[in-house]
């Protein structure tokens, strides 16, 4: 079995493959103090729990966007599986080709994101993170990362709301049913959701202008994705197993 580890500013996400299948995922909290022993022996409880002998695994791939944790994932994975993992980095086969000024810059989400939509949809096609950033990513369909577009994440507009003003509260990320807010939080909640779909909408009619084309496929991903995507009629589909598919994809060509 595969474990793909997508090791974002937030979480942490893992993917179990049985070959194309995933058999199991689960989620924890992005830590720099926490230590390889802690990280390992959360890991392989969740394993246990989802039915999976830490043994059954046989290969690691992982992606990260927050290097002070590569040494402790890396360490995790040889001390309790054995296993020396694939890190996504300069050298790692992904058949994308990077149009960046400077292509190690880019990210190893981004990279992840556009090699599985690629496989996945085809191009040419845009790709929405809505993670701790909300990124978008334009791939040809030469299987080309044209350039990415990059705007604050949804959760951490909300979070600098509240923790720079003196009464704003809190407030569950959701879609009030009126724009126009008749107490706080659905004020808040009109601002944030359907500003984020503004915002969305016009990138994407950007980007379609930019590249002469009228129509092109949209894959959302990242846990807001949906809520987003009931706002903007332009996002085709949501895929919440993006960035782990696109892992496996990778360890695949390296393998």
């Amino acid at each position: 079995m595969l474990l793909a580890i997508d090791l974002g500013n937030t979480n942490i996400k893992y993917g179990v493959f049985d070959g194309v299948k995933m058999v199991a995922s689960f989620r924890v909290s992005s830590r720099i103090s926490r230590t390889a022993d802690e990280y390992g022996s959360v890991l392989v409880g969740l394993l246990s729990d989802s039915g999976i002998n830490k043994s059954d695994i046989d290969g690691i791939i992982f992606s990260s966007v927050i290097p002070a944790l590569n040494y402790t994932i890396c360490h995790m994975c040889e001390y309790f599986l054995g296993i020396t993992p694939i890190m996504i980095g300069p050298g790692i086969k992904t058949g994308l080709n990077i149009k960046a000024e400077n292509p190690r810059e880019v990210g190893a989400d981004i990279i992840v994101n556009s090699v599985s939509a690629y496989n996945k949809y085809g191009g040419p096609i845009v790709v929405i993170d809505f993670g701790t950033a909300t990124t978008f990513d334009i791939i040809n369909e030469k299987c080309e990362l044209l350039g990415v577009v990059i705007a604050p994440g949804i959760k951490t507009s909300l979070e600098g709301l509240v923790n720079k003003t003196a009464q704003l509260p809190m407030v569950e990320l959701d879609a009030p049913k009126s724009v126009i807010g008749k107490n706080t939080k659905h004020c808040m909640q009109a601002g944030i959701i359907f500003g984020f779909a503004g915002l969305v909408e016009n990138i994407i009619k950007k980007i379609k202008k930019e590249l002469g084309v009228d129509q092109i496929k949209v894959v959302a991903t990242g846990g807001l994705g949906e809520i987003i995507a009931k706002e903007v009629k332009l996002i085709d589909t949501v895929d919440r197993t993006l960035t782990l598919d696109g892992l496996r994809y990778i360890y695949d060509l390296n393998k």
